[in-house]
This record gives structure tokens, C-alpha cells and sequence, in this order.
């Protein structure tokens, strides 16, 4: 789906739209791509207008390990993005760091949003699991692990974000942006550059926040605990809180149709 690009100081940023009806803009996380996205953003577009698009560093945006990729960046560039598209309010939906970056945007950028809906995401510290914070102090060193030894942490790593399981089909296509020449290095520089002030900076802002705020997040989550959900949900005047069973922090994948219906509640007029 990601057929257009944009320049945006030297990073080449892939996105693509599809379907009619109201703009709503997906913001995946670490270390997903808009493929996560994907499926339910098909599953909506028969009544919205879908966008997706890949943060540089990420998926098939482009990766160049002289631009940084820290959360500060990919704010300013998603607002400058939203003003690309010519979206003055869409919707916006994301999950993870997505919602950082979608928060750094609306809060500091000035991007106006329609409404916000933020799925287990990345906004209140302390957050990154072990694993996570293993990887940041020592990137350098990993970078240069064995392609297939990286693989196989890779593999491990990603399947701890599912509370049922990942299919070996999507475990490839998460996996497969962060492998090789490019895509291993990425992989390392995108945690080493991950940096808890970027959301230390605004929280002090959420409860300035004036637009319809939707909190999903899944029960199992075992790298951003329901815990932060409550904690999120209390900042933010007005924000719906919305909790799905059975779901870990990969509820894109554990529990797609729960999502998808919470967002079709969320987007349906009236809600």
C-alpha cells in the first residue's frame, strides 16, 4: 500500500491512502512498520480514508545511519506530514512510540487531530521492557552480532509482545525490515535513540489536551503494563478508556477484531 513518497530533509518517508470518507492517520511503533497497521486499516477503509506510512529508520522508509530517528524528529516530522497530505483535522490512530510521536506533534508542532486514539502506547515513563534497555546501552556491540544470532534475539524479542502467539507468516514480515546489511543496524539505532525525556517533556501537557482522546490497551500487555492505560486515561480530560482481554502489547495481531470494532465505535459519528 505504501506507493507515494516524500523528501523530508534527506529522509525519504513511504506512506500510502486508500478508501473514502474522513482522513484517519495511523502511527505505528518499535519495531513495527505500517504492515501492523495494515489489516485493520483495510478492514476500515470501506467508510474512511486510510493513511499509513513508515517512520524513517523504519520499515520501507529510508535508513540512513546518518539521520537521526528519536522521537523528537519524527514528531516535527509528522506534523510537517499532515501539512503534506493537506489534512488540517484527521483522525489519528496509533500505537507504541506512534503515540509519542502523535502526541510530540499535536502538543509541540501545533498538528490539530479530529480525535486521538492511542493503543498501547509509549507516553508515560518509565517504559522500554529489559530487553529494550539491554539493547540501548549496549547497540554497538549488538550491531555487530551474526546475522542469524541477531535473527533469532530479533525472533524472541517480538514474540514476547504477543499474549497468543504469533503466526509464522506475520512473524516474518515484523522481522524482516531489521535484517541485513541495513535493516540490522537500524534495528540497534533506532533503541539506542529512544530517549524518555522526549515524553518526559510533554506529559506535563496531557491535561491540556482538548480533543476526544480514546485509550485502548490490552490487559496482557507485558511491556507497557494496563497499569499506564488507568495512568494515561486520568490525565487527559474526557479520555474514553477502552480495555481488551486476551490482548498483549501486539493487540494488532492477538485480538484484531476487538480493535478494529473499538475504532469503528470510536469513528462512528455520534460516538
Amino acid at each position: 500500500m505504501l506507493t507515494e513518497e516524500l523528501t523530508w530533509r534527506g529522509r525519504t518517508v513511504r506512506w500510502g491512502r486508500t478508501g473514502t470518507g474522513p482522513p484517519v492517520v495511523f502511527c505505528h511503533g518499535t519495531p513495527w512498520s505500517s504492515a501492523l497497521w495494515r489489516p485493520c486499516a483495510e478492514a476500515l477503509a470501506p467508510s474512511v480514508t486510510t493513511y499509513l506510512w513508515d517512520m524513517p529508520g523504519y520499515g520501507l522508509s529510508s535508513k540512513d545511519p546518518e539521520h537521526r530517528v528519536s522521537l523528537d524528529v519524527q514528531g516535527e516530522l509528522f506534523a510537517d506530514l499532515l501539512r503534506h497530505w493537506d489534512l488540517p483535522d484527521p483522525h489519528v490512530v496509533a500505537h507504541d512510540v506512534g503515540g509519542a510521536v502523535a502526541l510530540r506533534a499535536h502538543l509541540l508542532h501545533g498538528a490539530a487531530y479530529r480525535s486521538l486514539a492511542l493503543v498501547d502506547v509509549v507516553a508515560l515513563s518509565p517504559w522500554g521492557s529489559d530487553f529494550f534497555r539491554l539493547v540501548r546501552e549496549n547497540a554497538d556491540v549488538l550491531a555487530a552480532l551474526p546475522g542469524a544470532v541477531h535473527e533469532g534475539a530479533l525472533r524472541a524479542y517480538i514474540a514476547g509482545a504477543s499474549h497468543r502467539g504469533v503466526r509464522p507468516e506475520a512473524m516474518d514480515e515484523l522481522v524482516a525490515p531489521w535484517l541485513g546489511a541495513s535493516g540490522q543496524p537500524a534495528f540497534y539505532r533506532q533503541v539506542a535513540q529512544a530517549d524518555e525525556a522526549h515524553t518526559d517533556e510533554v506529559e506535563p501537557l496531557y491535561p491540556t489536551i482538548g480533543l476526544p482522546v480514546l485509550v485502548v490497551w490490552g490487559r496482557e500487555d507485558a511491556w507497557i503494563p494496563v497499569d499506564r492505560a488507568h495512568r494515561l486515561a486520568g490525565l487527559v480530560p474526557g479520555a474514553r478508556l477502552e480495555l481488551v482481554d486476551g490482548a498483549g502489547h501486539l493487540i494488532q495481531l492477538d485480538r484484531p477484531e476487538a480493535l478494529a470494532a473499538a475504532l469503528t465505535r470510536w469513528l462512528s459519528p455520534g460516538s
